[in-house]
């Protein structure tokens, strides 16, 4: 009885997490309601006057709001992808690895599996990074989030104002948002300043729509400074091509410690989030290169490159090669000469 008293709770208190994570969301949506309201109506249709600026104003303004909101949806509402089976112990491994008690043979059980894997990454002390809530070896540049409870693919970081995990899935449409917010929030302070200007000089009357026009001159502009702030550390991140963990936390390859390990150059570094072809880098839709369970690598010495020392190969069955991204391992086992 006692027992399902305590269920009953856990699982009560698990609802009302998942349903106070969408707060921040809620929050957002309804300021991004009002100034819809406040910018179309108080002042494009009630504060202007002239019919050739009302027009050009709505039609920049709705141009702005449908990428504004389409990569706020697609950043909330893409699923964060998980490592796929390949890295998941089987169920005998999984029995074999419980039941060991000595953690060096544990640990040389995850070395054993990993030979097979496209896994360069090490933990701080050397060891195969295993996760022992989802049972996976992890894929390179992959972390648990224990918001989401799961494994995630390319882990950014996991966004409440999105109640999402940023990840190889949707960190192209996260900083999508991020750069047409700042746009928003800029075409917003702009075409509202001069009204601002006119509304503190009395040179307006002092109607309803006065409170909507200062009021949202002043939201526009908190915003814009701290997403800017926001977008220009994310600009640093795709430049070097890095996440937020990795940025904190220095990647540790076979060799060791290499904060760069990823960086391929500026351009190749924003392909690696974008794609090749350009024209779909301001809409919101999947480009990014690879499968995110490997990454091209700057150049290794043959001697430290754990595929190349091993004799086993990754995988005995040819099918299981093409669901890495074409040339990813290509890259990562580049020698120096």
């Amino acid at each position: 009885m006692r027992r399902g008293w305590k269920m009953a709770l856990s699982g009560g208190l698990r609802c009302c997490r998942r349903v106070l994570s969408w707060v921040p969301v809620l929050v957002i949506v309804l300021v991004v309601l009002w100034s819809y309201y406040a910018y179309v109506f108080e002042l494009c249709l009630v504060t202007v006057l002239s019919p050739a600026e009302k027009v050009i104003y709505l039609i920049l303004y709705h141009a702005i709001f449908v990428f504004f909101t389409w990569t706020y949806w697609k950043s909330i509402f893409t699923l964060p992808q998980q490592p796929n089976q390949k890295f998941h112990l089987s169920y005998t491994d999984k029995e074999r690895y419980e039941n060991e008690e000595r953690p060096e043979v544990q640990k040389q059980m995850l070395v054993d599996m990993a030979k097979k894997l496209p896994v360069y990454t090490r933990t701080g002390s050397g060891a195969v990074r295993f996760c022992d809530r989802c049972h996976l070896i992890k894929p390179d540049r992959c972390h648990h989030c224990s918001v989401c409870a799961m494994c995630v693919l390319k882990m950014d970081h996991h966004c409440p104002w999105v109640n999402n995990c940023i990840g190889f899935s949707n960190y192209k449409f996260f900083l999508q948002f991020l750069a047409y917010s700042v746009l928003y929030c800029l075409y917003i302070a702009t075409t509202v300043f001069s009204y601002f200007i006119k509304y503190w000089r009395g040179e307006l009357p002092s109607v309803r729509s006065k409170f909507h026009v200062l009021f949202l001159l002043f939201v526009a502009c908190m915003f814009f400074v701290s997403l800017v702030i926001l977008f220009g550390y994310h600009c640093w991140l795709v430049s070097r091509n890095k996440t937020t963990l990795e940025a904190f936390c220095t990647p540790v390859f076979t060799s060791g410690p290499e904060k760069n390990g990823f960086n391929l150059g500026f351009i190749k570094n924003i392909q690696q989030v974008f794609g090749d072809k350009k024209k779909f880098w301001l809409i919101p839709i999947g480009s990014s290169p690879g499968d995110g369970h490997s990454f091209p690598m700057r150049s290794m010495n043959e001697s430290q490159n754990p595929l190349l020392a091993n004799e086993e190969p990754w995988e005995d069955n040819e099918d299981d090669n093409q669901d890495y991204p074409e040339g990813s391992s290509s890259l990562a086992v580049e020698t120096e000469t």
